[in-house]
């Protein structure tokens, strides 16, 4: 895993820029803290910091490829899991390779197949490639866009990198955001629109596509969606359908030169993925090491309520002894996450969810004392259907994201002005038939069905990208690589067409999922049902954000000021407002902290 950062312009000599690229590259030295690298023509130039992972001789980058009159220069970010076969088959066609890397592979991919090369990957990928004689940049992304790209036009550049805090480092580029980058923020919150990078002007290679840049052409095209058509599978074929995959999914993504370890909550989702890891690991005579996060006072403080039923750690104790693990667990306490809160928005150079992605960072930051690798269960909820918005009514009918529905409180804490910018409830609608307009309905189905498809493609295209985006940002923050089998293309592709009363199998969410990994965890576990993720209930957290929030309101200099209702988010602080308490107000708290912070730090002149 690693950050990169590139720079082509057709009309200027980039051939003496090394000052401005390594600014570029500073900017994101967490992403790849063991090395770094440049390469310079006379109009493209490419940086490149790098985490070891594979190949730690032979993976140097930007790797170079040079032969008569054909030169090309890569520099990627991600994971190629079937490079091994891609190498054979490359060798069979003539390709000659000097290292054993999977950047080599994917560097003789494109010099056998060109663009068409992104069709024969299975990984998680982002990469820039300058072909000299062409003089022609080609930027793409991974199926499911679990590794990040952004870039910016300006003028005749082309300036991108693995994050925005990349294009701002660059002369440029300006913070700037305008009103459709404040609706982004206040009408959709940290699950912005895919390609929508916020900044005015600049942009996000979206998931399944590549852009090819040429001095006066540019073309954007999706290689890879979803596709609609009957499930003609029986129970049993289905659930060993999916086995086989997950199986062959893990295997892959255990490959490495540095240790791999999994993340454990006890759920269906991380514990299976442990138990298939763990087989491969006693194959090779090893123990699999796994991570869990707990909060000070947990037991204590625990209560009950719809999306937690009950505590993890007995049931993560209870999953590393069947599968045979060393475990660590991993106490936090209010204090630490409060002092840490800002560090995820400084990941993403966007607001995101406060202390659900605060505790994250500090897990990884004491996983990658003992590892570089983890695998972790993002996006089983999203493919296997597994959220209860899925059956109920309210949220199936919505015109609106389902995860919007509950957050209508949203135009009571803007000031007048902003809401009569960006109209959030249209912009919400607006932005929801956008992604209607997109999906493969399947002819036959009946209503019922189709709201049911419409909600997967909702969270397969528009939720899942925070959620990776969240699991991206705040690990390689760390230089910590996560890896994440759920999002197999392969794994989607499949259960996209797997009706939801097949993937609600027993009369339980994920049901399908539970039966494939029967062979693997013991059946309490299997049927566990579904618990949300960790968040501290110590009231230390928020007394500690209330007493921040109102340092905030009080201070006339604070730019978040103009562009929300301040008493009224004054009564939330103090407990006074009858609709936005609980846990609603302490997620907006931290948020409203973070856009106040992200605003002043990164200097964002609103235009």
């Amino acid at each position: 895993m690693c950050g990169i950062a590139g720079w082509v312009d057709w009309s200027m000599d980039l051939s003496k820029q090394k000052e401005t690229l390594k600014n570029m590259t500073n900017s994101i030295i967490h992403r790849g803290p063991d090395a770094e690298g440049f390469w310079f023509s006379k109009h493209a130039a490419f940086g490149h910091r790098r985490l070891i992972v594979i190949d730690p001789e032979g993976g140097l980058q930007p790797m170079l490829y040079k032969d008569g009159e054909t030169t090309v220069s890569l520099t990627f970010n991600g994971e190629i899991y079937n490079y091994q076969e891609l190498r054979i088959e490359l060798e069979h066609l003539g390709h000659v390779f000097q290292t054993k890397s999977d950047t080599e592979v994917l560097l003789h991919a494109y010099l056998e197949w060109r663009e068409d090369c992104v069709q024969h990957l299975n990984g998680i990928f982002a990469f820039g490639i300058w072909d000299e004689k062409l003089q022609r940049l080609m930027l793409a992304r991974d199926h499911l866009g679990v590794k990040p790209l952004f870039f910016a036009q300006r003028d005749n550049s082309i300036i991108f990198g693995s994050e925005i805090k990349v294009l701002l480092s660059h002369p440029n580029v300006q913070a700037e955001v305008d009103t459709e980058g404040l609706s982004e923020i206040f009408c959709l919150g940290p699950m912005r629109t895919p390609g929508h990078a916020v900044f005015k002007d600049l942009h996000e290679v979206r998931g399944g596509h590549y852009i090819l840049f040429t001095s006066n052409k540019t073309e954007s095209k999706q290689y890879w969606k979803l596709e609609s058509k009957p499930h003609t599978d029986d129970i049993n074929t289905t659930v060993n359908t999916i086995q086989s995959i997950l199986e062959d999914t893990v295997k892959r993504q255990l490959v490495a030169d540095r240790p791999v370890v999994t993340m454990l909550s006890g759920g269906l989702d991380s514990s299976g993925l442990t138990g298939l890891a763990g087989n491969e690991f006693k194959q090779i005579g090893k123990t699999l090491h796994t991570y869990s996060l707990t909060f000070t006072n947990e037991e204590r403080d625990f209560e009950e309520d719809f999306l937690r039923r009950d505590r993890d750690e007995p049931w993560v104790q209870r999953v590393s002894e069947h599968v045979g693990t060393q475990h660590h667990s991993f106490e936090l306490g209010s204090e630490k996450l409060i002092e840490n809160l800002l560090i995820p928005m400084r990941a993403r150079d966007l607001p995101g969810v406060g202390e659900l992605e605060t505790s994250l960072y500090l897990l990884f930051k004491e996983m990658k004392k003992d590892a570089t690798v983890a695998l972790s269960g993002e996006s089983a909820d999203e493919v296997f259907s597994g959220y209860p918005w899925f059956h109920q009514e309210e949220f199936l009918k919505a015109d609106i994201f389902p995860w919007n529905v509950n957050y209508s409180y949203i135009t009571e804490i803007l000031s007048e002005d902003l809401k009569t910018k960006i109209n959030p409830i249209n912009y919400q609608k607006q932005r929801f038939q956008e992604a209607v307009n997109e999906i493969p309905f399947l002819e036959g189905e009946n209503d019922l069905q189709a709201k049911q498809r419409q909600m997967s493609y909702m969270f397969i295209t528009r939720f899942l990208p925070f959620m990776l985006e969240r699991k991206d940002r705040t690990s390689m923050m760390t230089g910590f690589e996560v890896r994440v089998p759920f999002c197999d293309y392969r794994l989607v592709e499949y259960l996209w067409n797997v009706p939801f009363e097949i993937k609600s199998i027993d009369n339980i969410e994920k049901g399908i999922l539970r039966r494939a990994f029967q062979t693997v965890l013991p059946t309490d576990v299997c049927y566990r049902k579904k618990s949300a993720y960790p968040s501290t209930k110590d009231n230390a957290y928020l007394q500690g954000i209330n007493v921040w929030m109102l340092d905030v309101l009080n201070d006339n200099t604070s730019p978040i000021l103009p562009l929300i209702n301040v008493e009224k988010v004054r009564s939330v602080v103090l407990g006074t407002d009858e609709i936005i308490t609980g846990n609603e107000a302490r997620g907006l708290i931290d948020y409203l902290l973070q856009v106040n912070s992200w605003l002043q730090e990164y200097q964002i002149k609103l235009i």
